[in-house]
């Protein structure tokens, strides 16, 4: 896990994120548990607090649950769910790259065959 200290998002908001997109791609499954808030304060060499926010943030999201004494494990996860969270994603991404393009002095069609581009490398 890689955390940007002067990226301007806040520590428990990029470990939120990473672990969600984990979550979302299917690296955690239903039941499996998250590294120990402990263990990854250690690892990251951040505050205990940091990370219990984090996890918090994800149990708000509906992400994760915790189980006194062992920690933190992921739901199941309703597919509609997932279908949802990845087109969120995609639509936060798209409004970011029409931002980009618009300070860029791209037109619509430029970005449009940008993208017509990048899709048919994939």
């Amino acid at each position: 896990m890689k955390i940007l200290q002067n990226s301007g998002v806040p520590i428990y908001q990029q470990i939120a994120e990473q672990l969600k997109t984990d979550i979302l791609a299917g690296k955690y499954t239903e039941g499996d548990y998250l590294p120990s808030i402990r263990g990854l304060a250690q690892e990251l060499k951040i505050s205990v607090i940091t990370t219990m926010k984090a996890y918090e943030l994800l149990q708000s999201e509906g992400l994760i649950s915790a189980s006194p004494g062992k920690g933190y494990y992921v739901n199941s996860q309703d597919s509609e769910m997932l279908i949802e969270q990845h087109m969120r994603r995609v639509e936060e991404a798209l409004s970011e790259a029409i931002k980009s393009a618009k300070i860029a002095g791209l037109s619509n069609d430029e970005l449009i065959e940008t993208l017509k581009t990048l899709l048919s490398l994939e």
